[in-house]
C-alpha cells in the first residue's frame, strides 16, 4: 500500500483526477478500450468534475459502478445518478456507463444479466474506491449475508447482497473483480476514516473487507 497525504482536500482532489486521467490516456496508447471502476457516494463529486474535463477519447471509456443500492436512477440515493450528473459530463460525455441497476423487483432478478455485462469489460484498467468509517468498500460490508462468497477467490464478477448498515440491498462486484484492477487507488477523508484505515491493516478481510484491496493500491488522505 501507498499512502499519499494532501495538505487539503481541493489539491487531492485535482491531483487524483490527474492521476487517473493519466492513466488512462497511457492504457489508450496501446488498448482499443479502458475501464474505469469509481464509487458513488459524495466523496468523490469533486473529483469527477476535475476528470469530467479531462481530454482524452472517451469514447473509447467504459464507466463501471463499484457497487450500487436497488434503487431507480432518478432516486437521491443512486449511485448512477451521481456518475450521470457529476462525471458524464464535459469531456466525459461520450463515456459508456456500465450500470449495475436495472429495472427489476430484486437484485437476485438481474444478477445474471447484469454478470454478463461486468464480465464484458473486465478486467478494471483503474480502479477508484472509496471506504466506509466500518472499513467496508464497494458493498463489502462487515457482517454482509454473503460476505464471506463475495470475498472468496471463485466468486462471481457480480453478487447481491445485504447488510443492516447498508440500508437497500445492494449490487456490488466481488473481491476478484477489485483485485485483478490493473490499477487501484483508494480516496479517504478525515481522522476517523484514516485510523479506520489503519486498524483495517491488522485486522482480516471479513472484520475490514477493504483489507482485500489494499495490497498494491495508492490510498489518497487529505483531513
Amino acid at each position: 500500500m501507498k499512502f499519499i497525504e494532501y495538505p487539503d482536500r481541493d489539491l487531492m482532489m485535482i491531483n487524483l483526477a490527474d492521476r487517473l486521467s493519466s492513466e488512462l490516456k497511457n492504457t489508450l496508447l496501446t488498448q482499443d478500450r479502458a475501464t474505469l471502476c469509481v464509487p458513488g457516494g459524495t466523496t468523490p463529486g469533486p473529483a469527477f468534475d476535475s476528470l469530467s474535463a479531462s481530454k482524452l477519447d472517451w469514447s473509447r471509456v467504459t464507466v463501471l459502478l463499484g457497487d450500487e443500492r436497488w434503487v431507480p436512477e432518478d432516486h437521491p440515493r443512486s449511485n448512477t445518478r451521481l456518475v450521470r450528473k457529476r462525471l458524464l459530463v464535459n469531456q466525459a460525455a461520450s463515456a459508456r456507463l456500465q450500470s449495475l441497476y436495472m429495472d427489476a423487483p430484486t437484485p437476485e432478478d438481474a444478477l445474471e444479466e447484469l454478470g454478463q455485462q461486468v464480465e464484458a469489460v473486465l478486467p478494471i484498467t483503474v480502479l477508484l474506491l472509496g471506504m466506509g468509517g466500518d472499513m467496508h468498500t464497494a458493498s463489502l460490508f462487515p457482517g454482509a449475508d454473503r460476505l464471506e462468497e463475495a470475498l472468496s477467490d471463485d466468486a462471481p464478477p457480480v453478487m447481491a447482497l445485504r447488510a443492516e448498515a447498508a440500508g437497500e440491498p445492494r449490487m456490488t462486484l466481488t473481491a476478484p473483480v477489485l483485485q485483478g484492477a490493473l490499477s487501484t487507488h483508494i480516496l479517504i477523508t478525515g481522522p476517523e476514516k484514516r485510523a479506520a484505515l489503519e486498524k483495517a491493516r491488522s485486522l482480516s478481510p471479513r472484520e475490514a473487507p477493504v483489507k482485500a484491496v489494499l495490497g498494491d493500491a495508492t490510498v489518497h488522505w487529505a483531513e
